[in-house]
């Protein structure tokens, strides 16, 4: 199984939007793609590490600081208490997605409708 950090809280300072989490991303480097997890209705931002994947969880309840990040064409941090790590491509990966998602009934009818709700 892939190891999962959810974000806990998004807050844009500084002129970037801080993806905070409470677990360690020691060693992680972006793999720059977004994935959409249908069932859990939420975006995954790949990072791997030597081993394996690990899917950063960006779950609805931030999708308004996504959003209006995304607005800003603001950059996006993974951030921890010591460390913080860009993640790279964010903005061109989540856009992409999301056009994918507009109105395609493969991602579910709830995945699709909160997704227009919030993003379109």
């Amino acid at each position: 199984m892939k190891k999962r950090i959810t974000i806990l809280e998004a807050i844009i300072t500084d002129n970037k939007l801080i993806l905070e989490t409470n677990e360690s991303i020691n060693g992680l480097i972006p793999a720059e793609q977004i994935l959409v997890d249908s069932t859990q209705c939420s975006f995954i931002y790949l990072m791997e590490d030597q081993e394996e994947y690990t899917y950063i969880v960006l779950p609805e309840t931030i999708w308004p600081s996504l959003k209006a990040a995304q607005e800003q064409e603001l950059p996006v941090k993974l951030s921890t208490n010591d460390d913080q790590i860009e993640l790279v491509n964010f903005q061109e990966e989540l856009e992409y997605i999301i056009s994918n998602i507009k109105g395609n009934s493969n991602y579910g009818h709830e995945m699709v409708t909160k997704v227009e709700g919030v993003f379109l």
